[in-house]
């Protein structure tokens, strides 16, 4: 067990380092080559949601770092859990975690869009407007709090294997960064990344003001589940788009003691 807790530290630190690595990257990038020009003040946004990442960040690891670690040795240990059952080879058992892993992610991010109850907090993500690189940590604690008492049943009921879990985290971690950027990626890219993976421009449009475009594209690691389940959409004039929510278009209203209360306040389509 302690080998284990050792071990736990050394991959949370690794995924810290990850996240740091990849927001400094990023944030570089869209600095010196932007997809277009910010509509408000960088800088206030950027000191807004790296306060709201650094507040979930603390309230996440204090709740859920030792009982997430513990779901996922239990499952290993004890071979709990539908992949285990399948009795699979290491790498089997390994690849499918990571793509089982995004597909739970994709419903649930379907469900923060359908479910009222919780797109009152998914709302705080989809508020900023404009999208970055901080964007992609900007969620209100609540969400947090409600998807990592569902990620540990996801992990019991899999058996996800501990490397595909710690790989996902990671994956998930820096593909959301690249995908919230506001650095300019170049047409042919898109156009080939996006074939297995989400590009910015794809995940621009689910920002969108308009819903019919919001609820599209809802993948973060693999566009498959788009794809296969019908919710991808591509082919929106980038530059047309306006990021956000329509009834949230003051900067000055979107205030960090604002955003943590934006959940309890009434409900918007």
């Amino acid at each position: 067990m302690r080998s284990w807790r050792a071990l736990d530290i050394v991959m949370k630190t690794i995924q810290g380092l990850i996240f740091l690595a990849g927001f400094l990257l990023f944030l570089t990038g869209e600095l010196i080559h932007p997809y277009r020009a910010p509509t408000v003040a960088k800088a206030e946004r950027l000191v807004i949601n790296i306060l709201l990442t650094v507040l979930n960040s603390a309230l996440i690891y204090l709740l859920f770092s030792v009982p997430t670690a513990d779901t996922a040795l239990f499952v290993t240990e004890n071979r709990v859990g539908l992949l285990h059952s399948l009795n699979l080879p290491p790498w089997s058992h390994f690849f499918l975690t990571l793509i089982l892993m995004d597909f739970t992610l994709y419903l649930w991010h379907l469900l923060n869009h359908i479910v009222p109850l919780l797109w009152r907090f998914h709302r705080v993500h989809h508020s900023d407007l404009n999208m970055d690189v901080s964007t992609a940590s900007r969620f209100h604690a609540g969400e947090l709090l409600i998807s990592g008492v569902i990620k540990i049943g996801i992990i019991y009921s899999l058996g996800a294997h501990p490397a595909g879990l710690a790989v996902f985290e990671s994956l998930v971690v820096l593909t959301a960064q690249f995908h919230h950027s506001s650095l300019k990626v170049p047409e042919w890219f898109e156009k080939i990344y996006r074939l297995f993976f989400v590009p910015p421009s794809m995940h621009r449009i689910h920002h969108s003001v308009k819903i019919r475009e919001r609820n599209r594209n809802y993948g973060t690691i693999f566009s498959l589940w788009d794809r296969i389940l019908g919710t991808f959409l591509s082919g929106i004039d980038q530059d047309k788009i306006v990021i956000g929510i329509g009834v949230y278009r003051n900067p000055q209203q979107l205030s960090l003691s604002y955003l943590l209360r934006m959940p309890f306040t009434p409900p918007v389509a």
